[in-house]
């Protein structure tokens, strides 16, 4: 049990890291390298909703046949849309757009900033904690490895989302350590719905294809959605698709290494 409390706080505290970069740096990050960290970001979670989601979940369902597919395709779908209905009912603000999506609020630009970003800290939580929850339960052929390289990797996209969270709350005027409570707060849905899915071990075990492929979809409308799109903002340049390279192979690595 103490492992999979670790699994779960991993990658939280990667975001708790990434925030706490507005004590070590004085200025707001520069465009290229928000950039080269969102391209990253995206490239580590494109990789591990496909090798640590979506093939497990195909490889546990082999016993269906030609329809071994099913069970990802309806999995895939509801994680799509379960994420378009948050980005509709939550009102948050994306970095670098005036205008907020979702219904009309008085809340603060910033809080609507941090919601943005718990927004799409709820999947990645219900990843590492479907993982977890198959690991515990001893079922769909996920290993410890497995597990540890899913949450290692979030953790390591997590870092540059807390300093991007962080350093332009504290470039907007805010205190350096209201900006770092900011971005950890951002980042502590992960662990609330990751131990919540695997309190629910029970009820996911049958379901856990299914689940898999939710968390990947889920994920997967973040990264098409929100960052490929930050990524690629204003001038043109490459250094977003090389860190997107980097991180998906990193990502890669690491769960053929480890799973």
């Amino acid at each position: 049990m103490r492992a999979v409390t670790a699994g779960l706080l991993i990658p939280f505290l990667g975001t708790a890291a990434g925030s706490a970069c507005v004590f070590f740096l004085k200025k707001d990050l520069k465009t290229g390298i928000e950039r080269a960290l969102t391209g990253f970001a995206s490239g580590v979670m494109v990789a591990a909703s496909i090798w640590s989601l979506i093939l497990p979940a195909v490889e546990q369902s082999y016993d269906k046949g030609r329809w071994a597919f099913l069970p990802a395709f309806l999995g895939f779908w509801a994680g799509i849309l379960f994420l378009l209905l948050l980005d509709h009912v939550i009102p948050h603000l994306h970095r670098g757009i005036e205008k907020a999506e979702g219904p009309k609020s008085r809340l603060t630009r910033t809080a609507m900033l941090v919601l943005a970003v718990t927004l799409h800290n709820i999947p990645e939580g219900m990843a590492v904690g479907v993982v977890y929850a198959g690991l515990v339960s001893g079922t769909g052929n996920i290993t410890a490895g497995g597990a540890l390289a899913l949450a290692l990797g979030i953790a390591i996209q997590n870092f540059p989302e807390g300093a991007i969270i962080s350093m332009p709350l504290y470039a907007e005027g805010r205190s350096r350590t209201s900006s770092f409570l900011l971005g950890v707060l951002s980042g502590a849905v992960e662990p609330v719905f990751g131990a919540l899915t695997v309190i629910l071990t029970g009820l996911i075990v049958p379901a856990m294809p299914y689940l898999l492929s939710f968390a990947a979809g889920a994920m997967l409308y973040v990264v098409v959605e929100e960052l490929i799109p930050e990524m690629s903002a204003g001038e043109h340049s490459d250094i977003g698709v090389i860190a997107f390279a980097c991180g998906f192979s990193l990502m890669m690595a690491l769960d053929v290494a480890l799973g």
